[in-house]
């Protein structure tokens, strides 16, 4: 059904990822690409300049590994971490990269997501692709 399928992945693994691209396989043509992507909150600049020389680089760099470990025989997976603001980021990657599935997780929602509103909640409203959330 979908060439290019986007699973965003939250910086802390959520185990349920695995079921993410489990349902992204089902979705995909053959011959067709995964990219799991996780998104690293940016950080204000007074808050950098408190960290050490490189740190962001390292912990980006400990994020791939992690998520290369994660699906390290998985040749249809294609690991990608970038920083910016989580929904927006999504929603901005899916569109430059020609995304025509994103299939994410969701928490259950509470009182706080009526006013703050969710990732996923985000992505859906903004996405110009196809989402679907799983939860």
């Amino acid at each position: 059904m979908y060439k290019n399928i986007l699973v965003p992945v939250a910086s802390d693994h959520d185990p349920k990822t695995d079921r993410a691209v489990g349902v992204a396989r089902l979705l995909k043509d053959g011959g067709g690409k995964i990219t799991v992507l996780t998104v690293v909150e940016a950080l204000p600049e007074f808050i950098l300049t408190q960290l050490p020389a490189g740190q962001l680089e390292k912990n980006r760099k400990e994020m791939e590994a992690g998520l290369a470990e994660d699906f390290n025989e998985a040749d249809d997976v294609e690991i990608v971490v970038i920083s910016g603001h989580a929904g927006r980021t999504i929603v901005d990657y899916a569109q430059e990269q020609g995304i025509d599935c994103i299939v994410m997780n969701s928490h259950r929602p509470d009182l706080s997501d009526y006013f703050l509103g969710s990732t996923a909640a985000r992505v859906v409203r903004h996405a110009q692709c196809a989402v679907h959330v799983l939860r």
